[in-house]
């Protein structure tokens, strides 16, 4: 078929339509609330997403519509409930089977416990547990992000895959030396490398038909014997795993 005709042929990819640039800011919005340490002004806001405020208020209002924003007293915006229920979805399955075994290794082990899921090149802390009457421990809240390419949890989801697969999925993004030893240990360690004074341990979880995830601790000083709380941590993770199979 003749190309002036303006009908695709079969091998024709269709074009990419663009994306949204409406929805585009409001995710920003939203990525921009949940990353500050207190309620912004509608003019903060605007500021941060680079736009007047008359459209920050038109996002906000409809972010509001469906309570994924709220309003305070004085006017500050702040993420709404709306965005729990929605979080309560995101890999649904993998937070119900981990919970327990996040429970257990955070009471046991008097460490904040979480898991780390791959976000393109993040790791992204999915759900935490902080242990119960052990005095201060080092905080990681859910939607805490850090390079993959940094820390115990990336180290432990790259450990999943070998070298050759990672490139595949991952492009661009090294492979670490230290996967290597993860593999063999069944658990992975760093200390320094995303906050300074903390170390980190974490086993890899296999998601079927999905990317790895990584169960981790975090501490400033550790009693019990690293190896042993690896080995915690790959246990819990093969737990978790014979639920989601």
């Amino acid at each position: 078929m003749n190309s002036s005709s303006g009908v695709k042929g079969p091998l024709e990819a269709p074009t990419q339509a663009p994306p949204s640039q409406t929805l585009s800011r409001g995710i920003r919005a939203l990525e921009i609330l949940a990353a500050a340490d207190r309620p912004l002004s509608i003019a903060e806001l605007a500021e941060a997403l680079g736009v007047h405020r008359s459209i920050a208020y038109r996002i906000l209002r409809t972010l509001e519509d469906h309570s994924l924003v709220v309003r305070d007293e004085s006017g500050r915006v702040q993420p709404g409930t709306g965005l729990a229920v929605l979080a309560r979805g995101v890999s649904r399955n993998l937070q119900g089977a981990a919970l327990p075994e996040l429970t257990q290794l955070a009471n046991t082990l008097h460490m904040t416990a979480f898991i780390a899921v791959w976000d393109h090149q993040e790791c992204v802390t999915l759900l935490t547990v902080e242990p119960r009457h052990s005095g201060p421990a080092v905080a990681q809240h859910p939607g805490t992000r850090h390079p993959i390419t940094s820390g115990a949890p990336g180290i432990a989801i790259q450990s999943a895959m070998t070298e050759e697969r990672w490139q595949q999925m991952g492009p661009g993004v090294p492979y670490r030396p230290e996967a290597l030893e993860a593999r063999r240990l069944g658990y992975a360690a760093s200390h320094d490398e995303v906050i300074a004074g903390v170390s980190s341990l974490a086993a890899p979880i296999h998601i079927p038909g999905g990317r790895p995830a990584a169960i981790a601790v975090v501490y400033i000083r550790m009693d019990q014997d690293a190896d042993q709380v690896g080995q915690a941590l790959a246990a819990s993770a093969a737990r978790i795993e014979s639920q989601l199979a």
